[in-house]
């Protein structure tokens, strides 16, 4: 199959409101829905901590300026993102940082946390929930049943 002007327009006809970023070889919409929560799901998410874990993902995307963080959500025992991750990067790395870099740094900063979590394994649980946001199933399956007529004014080569 040979990718014409055709084809671009017709997927971006489909995906028009979405927004794209590009990195030196790619162009990109990876969006993922991250929730994590507080190890044994304890509500430890008071305002204040709420605030600080909100400036240390502030300072996250500092560091990181291709990490953009699209929505945030702290609730007293999880913590959801809509987040984009570049395509050189993985969602595990990109969660172990976030852990690593607001667990250690609450610990520090409210020592009550010290009484809850007494071992070196810090305030997170081990897990988090991810999806992937985007063009549903139902938008995909439409534009690839639609290659079929728009593939049938394009000569076909027998190799």
């Amino acid at each position: 199959m040979t990718w014409g002007w055709r084809h671009f327009r017709c997927l971006r006809a489909i995906i028009m409101d979405m927004k794209y970023y590009r990195q030196a070889h790619a162009v990109y919409h990876t969006e993922y829905h991250l929730v994590w929560i507080p190890r044994y799901r304890r509500k430890i998410l008071i305002p204040a901590i709420a605030k600080y874990i909100d400036i240390q993902l502030h300072r996250v995307s500092k560091r990181y300026p291709d990490l953009l963080f699209l929505e945030r959500n702290i609730q007293p025992d999880h913590i959801h993102l809509l987040i984009s991750i570049p395509p050189r990067m993985s969602v595990s790395d990109v969660v172990r940082v976030l852990k690593l870099t607001t667990g250690a740094d609450i610990k520090k900063k409210f020592k009550f946390l010290n009484k809850l979590y007494p071992c070196k394994e810090g305030i997170w649980s081990a897990g988090y929930f991810v999806s992937t946001v985007g063009i549903n199933e139902k938008t995909i399956r439409r534009y690839i049943k639609s290659q079929t007529h728009e593939d049938s004014g394009q000569a076909k080569l027998e190799l």
